[in-house]
């Protein structure tokens, strides 16, 4: 099955890794997302899924309050997001990417001890 947004056809793992994604299941987006990625890991959009598998990873650190592992994936994220335009496959990269920069920022002072997590700080991601 695939699913249309503004007119164009969408795979249903890229749009089930939105669906987890932004309901905080980290890491069932990333499993969702990583049938996209096998199939194109060398292919033009390889490096794209792999920076959101890897954003959906360093959330699960997060939530487990591992802040290096979490620090770590943001910064991967980030070397494979930054290789796309500021908007690929009708997501805001330039978003994804300030996210991934706030979370660091968050992360490497302090690390994650006393940071509050509640339903309203949770990331969000949009299509475009």
């Amino acid at each position: 099955m695939v699913a249309a947004h503004h007119g164009q056809t969408l795979n249903p793992h890229y749009l089930g890794f939105f669906e987890c994604f932004n309901r905080q299941l980290f890491y069932e987006a990333h499993e969702v997302l990583e049938h996209l990625w096998l199939k194109d890991k060398h292919g033009p959009n390889g490096a794209f899924y792999k920076g959101l598998i890897q954003l959906a990873g360093a959330f699960v650190h997060v939530q487990k309050g591992r802040a290096q592992p979490a620090a770590s994936l943001f910064k991967l994220t980030l070397t494979n997001l930054e290789k796309y335009p500021p908007i690929h496959e009708h997501l805001n990269v330039e978003t994804a990417c300030k996210l991934a920069r706030k979370w660091l920022q968050t992360l490497e002072p302090g690390g994650l001890s006393g940071h509050a997590m509640t339903g309203h700080h949770w990331p969000v991601l949009k299509f475009e």
